[in-house]
C-alpha cells in the first residue's frame, strides 16, 4: 500500500509523514533526501551540473539508502552517512539543479517506485500523487495559510540560529510557491482524488490523526513493512 503526502513548502509534509508513517507501522519515503543526495555527489564528485546526461547517469548509478532510526531517517550515500551534509546551504543552493531535470527525475522516480514494491510505504514529496504514485490507495494534500507556514519556518530559522522578520519569510515562502508551481517537471499540483487537509490550526498529532481516521475509513490496513 503508497500513502502519498504533497503539499507546498512549510506545510509540515516531513514531520507529518515520519509520524503518520510510524503510527501505521510502515515505512517512511523522503524523496526530498534522495534528489538531496544526488546534489551532494555530484557536488563532490565534480560532476557538471549544466549536463544533463551526466546527471541522469550519476542519479541511475549513486546508491542511497534511507534507514530508519530512533530519531527519524538517516541517508547514506555509497555506504556513507551523508543525513547532516545533505541539509548543507551549498546543496539546498543547488538542489533545484538537480530536481528540475527531467532525466533525473525520471531516474529517482523508478527508485521510488521500486522501494514501493518491497514495502508499504508513506511517500512525502511534491509530486508523488500526481506523477510518481498515480494510483496510490490515499492521497493527502496538506496546506497551511501562508502567514502560518511563514510562522513555522521561521521558528525553524531561529531553532538554527537565524532570526528573520515574518514579512520576510512569508515574502520567501510564496516565491518558494510560484516556483514549485511552475517547475518544468514535478510541479507541485492538487488533484480532485486528493483529500485536503489544512493544518493552519492543527498540531501536528492532529493532523496525523485526521489521516489516520481517513485511511481506517477506506477500510485500508497496512502491515508490510
Amino acid at each position: 500500500m503508497v500513502i502519498t503526502l504533497d503539499g507546498p513548502a512549510a506545510a509540515g509534509k516531513s514531520t507529518v509523514a515520519r509520524r503518520l508513517a510510524g503510527r501505521l507501522g510502515v515505512r517512511y519515503l523522503d524523496t526530498g533526501a534522495m534528489y538531496r543526495a544526488v546534489t551532494h555527489e555530484a557536488l563532490r564528485s565534480g560532476v557538471d551540473m549544466d549536463d544533463p546526461e551526466q546527471l541522469a547517469r550519476l542519479a541511475r548509478r549513486t546508491r542511497i539508502e534511507l534507514r530508519p532510526d530512533g530519531r527519524g531517517l538517516r541517508v547514506f550515500c555509497e555506504g556513507r552517512d551523508v543525513t547532516d551534509e545533505i541539509r548543507s546551504p551549498e546543496v539546498t543552493a543547488n538542489i533545484y539543479r538537480v530536481a528540475d531535470r527531467p532525466e533525473v527525475r525520471q531516474a529517482l522516480r523508478a527508485r521510488q517506485r521500486e522501494f514501493a514494491r518491497r514495502c508499504d510505504l508513506v511517500a512525502e514529496g511534491r509530486d508523488q500523487g500526481t506523477e510518481v504514485f498515480p494510483d496510490a490507495e490515499v492521497k493527502f494534500f496538506l496546506d497551511a495559510s501562508l502567514e502560518e507556514r511563514a510562522r513555522r519556518r521561521q521558528r525553524d530559522l531561529r531553532a538554527d540560529g537565524c532570526e528573520a522578520a515574518l514579512d520576510e519569510v512569508m515574502a520567501q515562502v510564496a516565491r518558494r510557491d510560484a516556483r514549485d508551481s511552475s517547475r518544468p517537471v514535478g510541479a507541485l499540483r492538487r488533484l480532485d482524488d486528493m483529500v485536503l487537509i489544512d493544518s493552519t490550526k492543527m498540531a501536528v498529532d492532529e493532523v496525523v490523526e485526521a489521516m489516520v481516521a481517513e485511511i481506517e475509513r477506506r477500510g485500508l490496513m497496512p502491515g508490510r513493512t
